[in-house]
């Protein structure tokens, strides 16, 4: 199995952040495995975690990470974990070029996750809380947490214990307690936890959380949320999970009938087939956010090869100069987007249809006096918004229409004339065409002078 090279993305505060990439999938999933995590050890310590990734990896690019404290990142935990913690997703983020990603928080990382979700939701498509709790001690109001009693009997088994084979065995049956555990077996993770933290790391985390409570930014979080929740565990009860549920609006709670607490042994195919439906939700919902109309305009100098070797390659260059700032500034005017430039042609948007046929007609007039002419055509349909460029089937039909138009000749399709109605403008019927690559046959009409 091909392990993924290990980089290290720099925070705001100059801690160094340990990450991996692996997959290529169409939507960025980063995942924060929580408080005990080693992204290097793992794949010979703890395989069935990494072979989790990876079949998460099978649908989506995942971005895991150790937590600063961890595995192969920076010791230094800053004094504001849950902020830290920010830096950390940003940071890595930004390494591994996601501009915005579904975050997956188990334990403790679903609380930074929470926090970055509703700081930043420009930058997060969606949220996962896996087994993820929102305050750690316990309160009136939330039973479910851990006293300070039991918070204090709990490090002093962590500063004894930890990393040996008896503490190992006694944490494995604690999150999987049906389950038949070997001796290799439970080497191999008393071998992971040693490599993930010292005891007195696992302490020191610990005590970090120990304060957390982030229950007052679930209202704040606006983005798809899946909780998901395994309904017997001894480690989180599940009513935590159901009140992350009531309190955070539009969120779904998938309980899963299970006794483990780790993802990765019964529950792994539920949990990752849940990540699957959930994560292609997201980007079915991302697409149709990128989806707008818009009308397209393009335009084309006429005979540019002919003009070109006419005139000389001086004075073309002059010409095309010229031409370029007349078609900006007619674009500007009327509030237009310049999408590129193609060959000798411009494809811009328009959120009016009206000041788009407006614009071709100022370049139009605004070019003769250079001795060229343009054509231009244009069409008002549904387009795709990918980065900086537009796509689909709108444009493709404003190419067409374009590319139909004659010189000094602005034509438009059915869609715009009809939508234009009421403008002033007027048009002559330029009869049915076959646009190549396009359904159907399409009426054109061209914009009368």
């Amino acid at each position: 199995m091909e392990i993924p090279e290990t980089k290290y993305a720099k925070t705001v505060d100059g801690v160094h952040i340990a990450y991996q990439v692996l997959g290529d999938g169409p939507v960025d999933l980063v995942f924060s495995p929580g408080e005990v995590s080693n992204i290097d050890s793992a794949w010979d310590l703890a395989p069935e975690m990494m072979q989790l990734c990876r079949r998460l990896g099978n649908f989506a690019r995942v971005i895991m990470f150790d937590q600063r404290g961890n595995g192969v990142s920076d010791r230094d935990m800053g004094t504001a974990p849950f902020e830290a913690g920010m830096d950390d997703v940003r940071a890595v983020m930004e390494a591994a070029g996601s501009a915005r990603a579904v975050l997956l928080g188990m334990q403790d990382g679903g609380m930074m996750c929470a926090l970055f979700a509703a700081s930043f939701p420009e930058r997060t498509s969606g949220l996962i809380f896996l087994h993820a709790t929102v305050r750690s001690l316990w309160a009136a109001d939330y039973p479910w947490g851990w006293t300070e009693e039991q918070y204090a009997e709990y490090h002093a088994a962590l500063d004894a214990g930890w990393g040996s084979l008896e503490h190992a065995e006694q944490h494995l049956h604690w999150m999987a307690p049906s389950r038949s555990l070997d001796a290799a077996t439970v080497g191999r993770f008393a071998r992971y936890f040693r490599s993930a933290v010292s005891p007195g790391s696992a302490v020191a985390i610990d005590r970090r959380t120990e304060e957390g409570d982030v229950r007052a930014v679930l209202p704040l979080i606006q983005v798809p949320t899946l909780i998901l929740h395994t309904s017997r565990n001894l480690v989180s009860p599940v009513e935590e999970a159901r009140y992350i549920a009531d309190h955070l609006q539009g969120s779904t709670l998938v309980e899963i009938e299970s006794d483990e607490y780790v993802p990765f042994w019964s529950a792994a195919d539920r949990i990752v087939s849940e990540i699957e439906r959930f994560v292609g939700r997201v980007r079915s919902d991302e697409d149709e956010f990128d989806r707008v109309l818009a009308t397209v305009l393009f335009t084309d100098i006429v005979d540019s090869t002919a003009q070109s070797a006419a005139m000389g390659d001086r004075t073309w260059t002059e010409i095309r100069a010229k031409h370029d700032q007349i078609v900006r500034g007619c674009i500007s005017r009327y509030r237009g987007r310049e999408i590129k430039t193609m060959g000798d042609g411009f494809l811009a948007t328009f959120d009016g249809p009206a000041r788009g046929v407006r614009c071709a007609e100022a370049i139009v007039a605004g070019i003769q006096p250079l001795g060229i002419e343009v054509r231009a055509g244009l069409h008002t349909g549904e387009v795709s918004i990918e980065g900086s460029d537009v796509a689909g089937l709108g444009v493709a039909i404003g190419a067409r229409v374009g590319a139909l138009a004659g010189a000094s000749e602005v034509l438009v399709s059915q869609t715009v004339k009809d939508l234009v109605a009421g403008s002033g403008l007027t048009f002559e019927d330029a009869g049915e065409h076959e646009l190549k690559g396009v359904p159907d046959s399409w009426r054109l009409y061209r914009v009368a002078g």
